[in-house]
């Protein structure tokens, strides 16, 4: 952290939009804080650009002859090596949405995705031969650098590498996806960076935004719920209000898995609910077409949502070559049809015992995005406050405050972000379901928290945070989101049929704060040189009191989640290739908030850091090359 740096600036890096807030601390005293946010200029049409509050997180790969270097140039195009060859933002969004193959979307989403490699050019997903793809990594960096070259643009004499830069990822981001993002930032050329949970920047933004009254709206004792529903997550955490020498404090209880569902799954829904419309009418759409029309379905549903007179919007779906006749066909998305699809259907009325629903997966699947087989929300939310009941008993100064008992963790506040929730009956399905909850346990109904810009909250909240990290302000508590466990095989002779039993050990407990390391010296590894390695690893967002050193031989399914292996490579250096070195391992959080892991040699000085494996189990390079 800088503490030179005149702004501090906060980026959401976004599935569907990114955003960047600043906060000038110079000018700013404590909680009151001199605040923007940055236009940011981009093609909204060939050769025509436009500087707009939030950048659709979208990259389209024009064929060679559809767009000229002046259709694409930028403001900031001749500071720039090389001829450009893609087009991010407004534009990319509209051209995109009538050719979808040239399109890379959601890039976040596969940013976290653990069944590919991350760094390698799958992007579009289902792009002919012709189109050169990116790497969801490669997509990332584009967004990023565009926002960098903006700032620059704009501010001449506060240059990006001078600035603290604090960038959101959700708090369900598992270690190595956190590691992806921070590398993503470094090849944007991001050099003073912090990495923040999107709940907690949207809280920060609510304190921001309350101008120092939010002391008078929360009390010690209240559990906040955050509900963030976005372009590709549902982001769920629970933040407790404390006090502390006379103070209000804050504090993270807990975090949601992740969820991939979000604002793509509902365009998708619509979109088949137009696609069965159009059938029944005789009109057949084919799945280029069904895809083109999810873009459609996305603009009309933000329309929709954002603007309470409009009753219907005009979609067109393209046609493919010339001998369809009649060319492109022509419908409508209503407003009823999208709050009939988005409300009930993602939202229903459900009671807190209910789980969501898994379904037996089919043995070929098409390679393409884990999305969350169950598509209410209201389902995950009843799980995530069910599985945390009793979470507050593990917490200095939440003793007490929950009824015994109660059968899930009771929130007293509700604060909402994602631009899912921009529709009022979204919002006003949540609460009620909420609170037919909170009624049959005979509690209060929760307080709503407002004020939040749900575009800009998390943008705006990164930049506030990262002028409070000065000690300006209130910070929110938080450290790792879940304790994390490295798997110990026991040593045990071979049994037919039998796998030797595993044990976990905890390496990082729960909310480990940043830049502390631990080492645990009682446990020796044994670590194969000069060949790779693979250690399972775990991760659980219930087990609150273990400490580094603990070693678990049972746990029930809903305690610990396997997460990505790590891979570990030691070179041999002066040793035989395939010798086991004894180590020990030191689990540190950094001062961005990754976790790394480094292996010791028992009596010796080096240090090997034990890479988290971000490449999928299988990678196409692993593959054969197929015979033609």
């Amino acid at each position: 952290m800088d503490h030179h740096a005149k702004y501090s600036i906060g980026i959401d890096l976004g599935t569907t939009h990114c955003a960047l807030s600043w906060v000038d601390r110079m000018a700013s005293d404590g909680e009151q804080v001199v605040q923007g946010v940055l236009d940011i200029p981009q093609l909204t049409g060939p050769a025509s650009v436009e500087a707009k509050p939030l950048l659709p997180s979208f990259l389209y790969l024009p064929h060679e002859s559809e767009l000229t270097a002046a259709d694409m140039a930028l403001p900031w195009s001749s500071q720039q090596p090389g001829q450009q060859d893609f087009v991010v933002g407004e534009l990319a969004r509209t051209r995109g949405a009538a050719t979808p193959i040239r399109l890379v979307s959601s890039a976040k989403s596969w940013l976290c995705h653990p069944g590919v490699d991350r760094r390698s050019p799958l992007l579009p997903a289902d792009a002919p031969p012709e189109v050169h793809r990116v790497s969801p990594l490669s997509a990332s960096i584009r967004y990023l650098s565009h926002l960098r070259w903006a700032w620059e643009q704009a501010h001449p004499e506060a240059p990006f590498d001078a600035q603290d830069i604090t960038v959101t990822i959700p708090a369900s981001f598992d270690p190595a996806a956190r590691e992806l993002t921070a590398e993503a930032c470094r090849a944007a050329g991001f050099r003073n960076l912090t990495l923040l949970e999107e709940p907690q920047a949207a809280l920060y933004s609510w304190i921001q935004a309350s101008g120092g009254d939010w002391r008078k709206q929360v009390q010690n004792g209240d559990v906040i719920l955050v509900v963030d529903v976005g372009g590709g997550t549902t982001d769920l955490s629970l933040i407790a209000v404390l006090e502390r020498d006379g103070n209000l404090e804050l504090q993270r209880v807990a975090v949601g898995e992740h969820i991939l569902l979000g604002g793509d799954n509902m365009d998708l829904a619509l979109a088949y609910g137009v696609a069965r419309k159009l059938a029944q009418e005789g009109r057949q759409l084919d799945a280029w077409q069904t895809r083109a029309l999810a873009h459609g379905c996305r603009s009309a549903k933000e329309q929709l949502l954002a603007d309470e007179g409009l009753q219907s919007v005009p979609v067109v779906v393209p046609s493919r070559g010339s001998k369809l006749i009649g060319g492109s066909i022509r419908t409508e998305v209503t407003r009823a049809e999208v709050l009939a699809m988005l409300v009930e259907g993602f939202f229903p009325k459900v009671a807190v015992s209910d789980k969501p629903l898994a379904r037996a997966r089919g043995a070929l699947t098409q390679l393409g995005l884990p999305y969350a087989q169950d598509a209410a929300v209201t389902r995950h939310l009843a799980a995530f406050l069910s599985r945390q009941a009793g979470a507050t008993e593990q917490i200095a100064g939440l003793q007490g405050t929950q009824p015994a008992a109660a059968t899930f963790l009771h929130p007293t506040a509700i604060l909402f972000n994602g631009g899912v929730l921009k529709a009022a009956q979204i919002e006003q399905r949540i609460l009620e379901v909420v609170n037919s909850w909170l009624a049959f346990e005979a509690a209060e109904p929760v307080r709503l928290l407002d004020g939040a810009n749900l575009d800009l909250a998390v943008a705006r909240g990164a930049a506030y945070y990262g002028h409070v990290r000065q000690g300006r302000g209130v910070r929110i508590r938080g450290g790792t989101a879940q304790s994390y466990y490295v798997g110990v095989e026991s040593n045990m002779p071979a049994i037919p049929g039998m796998e030797p039993p595993i044990s976990a050990l905890c390496l990082a407990p729960f909310g480990m704060e940043e830049g502390t390391e631990v080492a645990l010296e009682a446990q020796e590894f044994g670590l194969v040189v000069g060949e790779p390695v693979r250690l399972r690893f775990f991760g659980s967002s219930v087990r609150r009191s273990d400490a580094v050193g603990t070693m678990l031989d049972f746990w029930g399914p809903e305690e610990l989640v396997e997460l990505q292996g790590i891979e570990a490579h030691l070179p041999a250096e002066g040793r035989q290739p395939g010798e086991v070195v004894p180590v020990t391992l030191h689990a540190r959080v950094t001062d961005i908030g990754t976790l790394e892991l480094n292996a010791v040699p028992v009596g010796g000085s080096e240090r090997w850091k034990v890479e988290f494996d971000v490449r999928a189990e299988t990678t196409a390079a692993d593959a054969e090359p197929a015979a033609y």
